[in-house]
C-alpha cells in the first residue's frame, strides 16, 4: 500500500465535496479518478499530494512513498533554462557522476584498495538510480513532448504557457515518483504527442492517477476507475470503456431495485393506513412504521443522472447543396502555414487535424473572415449561415451575468424563454445572475454553445468544443451534434469526439495537407500501412545503406578501447611481482585468468580495427 484515505470527508462551510469515501493506491496500479466538474476530483488530488487537509477522516501514507503531483496549471521556474531545470531532477546522478570522476582521476595515480572499493560502491548506486541511461531517457521525453535539442538552452521564460505546462510535465515524468498525479495531461498537447505519451505512460513503472476527460486516453492507460460523483466514491475494475459498460448495467440494475423498493414501500404504506387505527392491529401497523424508517432508500437514478445539458442545434436556413469551396486557399501570418483545396457539401461533418501551430485554428478564424487569407479563392454557398465557436470562449469576460449574456444577444425572446434556454444549459434558479467573470471554464463554454445554439446557423465552425468540458457534457454535445442536420467543420484532439462526429478528416502535416473521406478509421488505417511500409522499407534498405556509407566499426573508438585494455594487462602483469599474488597460489591462478582473458579481448578488438582498417581504404579509393 502506498497511501490511503480513510472515511475521507471534505467541506468548504455547509458544501460538501465528498464525505465518507475510502480510497487506496497500491504499488503499480494504474487508475482513473472520473467524475463531474465540480465533483471533487482535484481536491482529492490535493489530499493525496499533502496540499489539502481532510475536513474529517485521515491520510495514511507509506513513509518512503515519493509523490509528484501535475496540476492543470503547472508553476516552473521561469529564471532558468530547460536543461537547468532537468539538471534539477538529475542533481543526485550528476553529483554521483562527479565523485566517480573524481575517484577515477585518483586512481591513476593511486591502486588503494579503499579507493576502488569506494568507486565500486558509487558505480553501483549510479547504475541502479539509471546512471546509464538518464540523458537518453532524458531527450527521449524531450523529443516525446515536441521539443528539440536547441530547446534545452533556451530559458524557461521564452515559452509559451502550453509549452511551460509540458517542461514541468517532462520534469515530473524524468523524476519517476511512486506515485504521479495528473491532473489532465493532455490539455495542451497535439495527438502526436498524446499517442507517445500513452505509450510512455504504459510502461511506467510505478503508481499513477489521472484526472482526464480525454476518454481514448483513459482508455488507453490505466486499468482500474473510481467514479466520485454525487459526494461518493465507486470502484470499477478495467479501463474506461469498461467502466462505462459497468456502469450501465448497475444503473438498469439501480433502477430495477428502485422500482421494487418503490412497490414494497407503497403496499406497506397502504398497510399501515389500513391497519393503523385498529385496535388489534395497532402493533402490526407499528412494528412496519418503524420497519420502513429503518429502510436504506435507493436513490432513483433517473434523477440522479439528469446533470447534462440539453441543447438541440437547428437549422433557420436550408442552404445550398454546395455549403464552402476553398481553391489553393493559403492561411497564415507572414508565412503560409497550409494550403488547402477542399470542397464541403451539405451534411459533411469534417475534422481538421495536425499537430499544434500546423494552421488548424488559423483556417478556421480565415474561412470566417478574422483573418486575411494570404492567396487563394474561397466561396461561400447559397444561404449558408456561419456559427463560429472559439476555444479562447472558456477565457472571454463580460461585466455581464448569465441571464444579461444571453438575453442581449436575443431581446426579441421573453424572461421565461430566456430563463428556460439557460436551464436547459444548466444555469438555473440564481445562477442566471452570477457575473460572467467569475463562471468556471466549463460554465463559459455552456454559456457559449447556448448562444451557438440560438444562432441556428446551417454550417457549424467549431474550434475544439470539448476543452473544458466534463465527459458528461461531451456527451451531451456529441448527442446534440449527431442530431444536427446542418454542415459541421470543426478542430479537436478528443478522438473519441472525433470517431462519434467526423465522417471525413482533413490533416495538416509541416504545410501539407492530406484529405480522409472515410473519417478518422480512414486516417489511421492509412497510417499504419504506411508505417508498415516504412519499416519493411528500412529492414531492406538501411542495411545496404549503411555497408556503403557507414563503417561497421569507430576507428577512434577501437583505438582508445585497445590502449586502455593494454594498459590494464600492463597493470594486471605487475601484480604477479607483489608479495600477496605470489605467495597465494589461489590469487595468482585467477590473475592469471584475468591476464588470458585480456589477452583474448585485445586480439578480437585488434582484428575489428584491421577490418575496420580495410573499410576505410576501400572508401577512400
Amino acid at each position: 500500500m502506498l497511501i490511503q484515505v480513510s472515511d475521507g470527508t471534505v467541506f468548504y462551510g455547509t458544501n460538501d465535496v465528498f464525505e465518507h469515501i475510502d480510497f487506496t493506491v497500491n504499488e503499480n496500479q494504474k487508475i482513473a479518478l472520473v467524475g463531474r466538474n465540480g465533483s471533487g476530483k482535484t481536491t482529492l488530488l490535493k489530499v493525496l499530494a499533502g496540499e489539502e487537509e481532510l475536513t474529517e477522516g485521515k491520510v495514511i501514507r507509506n513513509s518512503r512513498i515519493n509523490i509528484s503531483y501535475l496540476k492543470q496549471n503547472a508553476l516552473i521556474d521561469s529564471t532558468l533554462t530547460m536543461q537547468e531545470t532537468f539538471d534539477e531532477v538529475f542533481a543526485e546522478l550528476q553529483d554521483l557522476e562527479k565523485q566517480m570522476n573524481d575517484l577515477s582521476e585518483l586512481l591513476q595515480e593511486n591502486h588503494d584498495d579503499a579507493l576502488i572499493e569506494k568507486y565500486s560502491a558509487l558505480e553501483e548506486r549510479y547504475k541502479y538510480a539509471g546512471g546509464y541511461t538518464y540523458r537518453s531517457e532524458m531527450m527521449s521525453v524531450l523529443h516525446g513532448f515536441g521539443f528539440s535539442d536547441s530547446d534545452l538552452k533556451k530559458n524557461v521564460s521564452e515559452f509559451s504557457g502550453g509549452e511551460k505546462t509540458k517542461i514541468a510535465f517532462a520534469s515530473l515524468l524524468l523524476q519517476k515518483p511512486d506515485l504521479l498525479l495528473l491532473d489532465e495531461p493532455t490539455n495542451h498537447l497535439d495527438l502526436n504527442t498524446i499517442e507517445w505519451l500513452e505509450g510512455y505512460l504504459n510502461k511506467y513503472p510505478k503508481a499513477m492517477i489521472i484526472v482526464s476527460h480525454d476518454r481514448t486516453f483513459l482508455d488507453k492507460t490505466v486499468s482500474l476507475v473510481y467514479e466520485l460523483e454525487y459526494g461518493e466514491l465507486t470502484k470499477y475494475y478495467g479501463n474506461y470503456s469498461a467502466f462505462v459498460e459497468q456502469k450501465k448495467k448497475d444503473l438498469i440494475k439501480q433502477e430495477a431495485a428502485y422500482r421494487r423498493q418503490q412497490k414494497d414501500i407503497k403496499r406497506l404504506e397502504e398497510l399501515i393506513e389500513k391497519f393503523r387505527y385498529k385496535k388489534n392491529k395497532a402493533a402490526f401497523a407499528q412494528s412496519k412504521i418503524k420497519y420502513l424508517e429503518r429502510m436504506e432508500r435507493i436513490d432513483d437514478p433517473r434523477k440522479a443522472d439528469t446533470k447534462a445539458f440539453k441543447a438541440r442545434f437547428t437549422c433557420k436556413n436550408r442552404g445550398g447543396r454546395n455549403v464552402l469551396s476553398l481553391d489553393h486557399y493559403a492561411v497564415g501570418y507572414d508565412r503560409p502555414l497550409c494550403e488547402v483545396s477542399l470542397n464541403i457539401m451539405k451534411g459533411d461533418r469534417i475534422c481538421v487535424m495536425g499537430d499544434n501551430g500546423t494552421g488548424k485554428s488559423t483556417l478556421l478564424k480565415t474561412i470566417i473572415g478574422e483573418i486575411e487569407p494570404l492567396s487563394g479563392y474561397k466561396l461561400l454557398g447559397h444561404q449558408i449561415d456561419i456559427g463560429y465557436f472559439d476555444q479562447n470562449l472558456a477565457h472571454f469576460k463580460s461585466g455581464n451575468t448569465v441571464l444579461e449574456e444571453l438575453w442581449n444577444e436575443n431581446p426579441e425572446m421573453d424572461l421565461y424563454t430566456v430563463r428556460s434556454i439557460l436551464g436547459a444549459f444548466l444555469f438555473s434558479a440564481d445562477e442566471v445572475f452570477k457575473e460572467v467573470n467569475v463562471l468556471s471554464g466549463g460554465e463559459k463554454v455552456r454559456l457559449s454553445l447556448a448562444k451557438l445554439m440560438l444562432k441556428k446557423a446551417n454550417f457549424l465552425i467549431l474550434d475544439e468544443p470539448t476543452n473544458h468540458l466534463d465527459i458528461v457534457s461531451k456527451e451531451a454535445l456529441e448527442n446534440s451534434l449527431s442530431e444536427y442536420d446542418g454542415t459541421i467543420l470543426f478542430v479537436s484532439h478528443d478522438r473519441y469526439f472525433i470517431r462519434k462526429i467526423a465522417t471525413s478528416c482533413l490533416v495538416i502535416d509541416e504545410g501539407s495537407v492530406t484529405y480522409y473521406p472515410d473519417g478518422y478509421k480512414d486516417y489511421i488505417d492509412t497510417a499504419k500501412k504506411e508505417t508498415a511500409k516504412e519499416e519493411e522499407k528500412t529492414k531492406k534498405e538501411v542495411p545496404l545503406k549503411e555497408r556503403k556509407q557507414k563503417p561497421k566499426y569507430n576507428l577512434r573508438k577501437l583505438e582508445d578501447e585497445i590502449s586502455s585494455m593494454e594498459e590494464l594487462l600492463e597493470e594486471k602483469r605487475a601484480l604477479r611481482f607483489e608479495e600477496e599474488y605470489y605467495q597465494d597460489m589461489n590469487k595468482m591462478r585467477e590473475l592469471d585468468e584475468e591476464i588470458d582473458e585480456i589477452h583474448n579481448k585485445i586480439h578480437a578488438l585488434e582484428e575489428q580495427w584491421e577490418e575496420a582498417m580495410q573499410e576505410e581504404e576501400e572508401k577512400n579509393k
